[in-house]
């Protein structure tokens, strides 16, 4: 019986130092989450229609209509004299028609909304006083994935048709874009978008260091967002890439250290760490792009872990980066 009540205490122990405390349980966190569908609303007007349908649309879909025809498909306003000639131009067009129908094969909304509702419970949990966003769908013609704005988040449903899609392959997308393109990166990369619109770069976020743990922040407030999913969904990693960071997440912060990179200013250098592409330069071809970020998440998850008395609303808050890494215990 001993050995018996030892054991038990055993796994106990184990398991209170392996659970996440991340996962928590959201199901009393109420969110009156909106999701307004303007590629329903527009792509099914005829052309006889559409011209009295304008000022429906930018009235129903405010501020993101705009942000929609200006920034994603760039056709101006709708001030202009040619704008319903030009708006059903892009309507009738038709890849749109084609994008249309692989859309509604390809993403399944019922799903999108339930992922993207339990990601907000997360967010009201942690930001009680916080708004949340509407988020607008929309096909915009392989334009920007996610667009965002106070209070807006707008997702291009044609951007996540799936890593083989043909559009992909005819549009001559490189592998490594084209294998996060696929529905199961729709709310990691609309969270993401969000976390960077509400906690823009710092005007000290100047140097690789900070800018490492500035991702880093956002990508553990994903972990917090989105407790349940893996790392590789986040960051947008395949697993072999994740095994060659943890691998060798020591030899790589060695290398910065002694190559007196973590604290460079150069727009080139930090550019190699950080921004997404098929590989990292310094590294080898092995390598996936931004191990300066996935470096910068490894760095704040060691922050919270000896802080444990630190909010994320504390961690999202602070630009300290210097003092982040010092009272992180970070020993790769």
């Amino acid at each position: 019986m001993k050995r018996y009540f030892l054991l038990l205490c055993f796994m106990i122990t184990l398991f209170s130092c392996t659970r996440n405390p991340l996962k928590i349980n959201v199901s009393t966190v109420s969110v009156d989450l909106k999701i307004k569908h303007l590629d329903v609303d527009l792509l099914k007007l005829k052309k006889e229609q559409l011209e009295e349908a304008i000022p429906v649309l930018r009235s129903s879909h405010g501020e993101f209509f705009d942000l929609f025809t200006y920034r994603m498909i760039s056709i101006g306003g709708s001030e202009q004299e040619n704008f319903p000639e030009m708006l059903y131009s892009f309507v009738s067009d038709s890849l749109i028609r084609e994008l249309e129908i692989n859309v509604a094969e390809k993403i399944d909304t019922l799903k999108l909304r339930k992922d993207l509702d339990l990601a907000f419970r997360h967010y009201k949990y942690y930001f009680p006083e916080k708004e949340i966003p509407v988020i607008y769908t929309c096909i915009s013609g392989f334009n920007q994935s996610v667009v965002t704005a106070e209070n807006i988040i707008g997702i291009s449903l044609d951007k996540y048709l799936g890593a083989d899609s043909r559009f992909y392959r005819q549009l001559g997308l490189p592998v490594f874009k084209r294998r996060n393109m696929h529905p199961e990166k729709i709310v990691p990369e609309a969270m993401y978008a969000w976390a960077v619109t509400e906690w823009p770069k710092a005007d000290n976020a100047n140097n690789l260091l900070s800018q490492m743990i500035h991702e880093g922040k956002m990508l553990y407030f994903m972990d917090a967002m989105l407790p349940e999913m893996p790392d590789t969904l986040k960051i947008g990693y395949t697993k072999k890439q994740l095994d060659y960071c943890r691998k060798s997440e020591a030899s790589m912060w060695t290398f910065m250290a002694e190559q007196k990179l973590l604290f460079s200013t150069d727009r080139m250098s930090i550019k190699r760490f950080i921004d997404d592409g098929p590989y990292t330069t310094p590294f080898t071809d092995q390598s996936p792009a931004r191990t300066g970020a996935w470096l910068g998440w490894q760095i704040v998850r060691s922050y919270m872990k000896q802080n444990k008395d630190v909010e994320l609303a504390d961690l999202m808050n602070n630009a300290d980066f210097q003092g982040i890494l010092n009272q992180s215990g970070y020993r790769p």
